[in-house]
């Protein structure tokens, strides 16, 4: 079993798997990249003082101006990934990588709600909604593993939704 201090050299992140009334997903496509990679689901850090909880409503409304959600569940744990060393040596010198607690939420709102805007630091350029299962594939590859765990974590939950169709 890994040592806590461990952890401690792993950035305290949040992620958001947002579901729609019919089970898909939101997917977001990165600005920063034009990589085959560059789809993602809204992640970011904690603020000092910033429960997870918190951070992942403030995450979710400053990369998709999002705020009509309900909360579903979340991974019991921390969900962990190691930064590649060119990455690490140029964007987040002080980490190894990052450890995410997930959490699963329910859009009920209009997709015109979504202001990819809504902060002045856009993360986003294109939306869309997508299947769980793809996101694997979508991601970049060192992030590649946590989002298998999640697939894993949520996937009866999005089968729930798919079945019962809230709409």
């Amino acid at each position: 079993m890994k040592q806590p201090d461990y952890l401690d050299k792993f950035r305290p992140n949040v992620g958001i798997c947002l579901f729609n009334k019919r089970g898909q997903v939101w997917l977001g496509h990165r600005v920063d990249t034009d990589s085959d990679y560059a789809w993602q689901m809204p992640q970011g850090g904690m603020d000092a003082g910033e429960s997870a909880q918190e951070a992942a409503f403030r995450e979710l409304y400053e990369e998709t101006g999002v705020k009509s959600v309900h909360l579903l569940t979340s991974t019991p744990g921390w969900l962990i990934y190691e930064f590649p060393e060119n990455y690490r040596n140029r964007k987040k010198k002080k980490w190894l990588g990052q450890r995410q607690k997930w959490f699963a939420m329910l859009f009920h709102g209009d997709d015109s709600e979504v202001d990819l805007a809504a902060h002045e630091e856009q993360e986003f350029s294109e939306w869309r909604w997508g299947d769980l299962s793809e996101i694997p594939d979508l991601i970049i590859p060192f992030k590649a593993g946590v989002y298998a765990e999640l697939v894993e974590a949520f996937q009866p939950l999005s089968d729930w939704l798919r079945k019962t169709n809230l709409e």
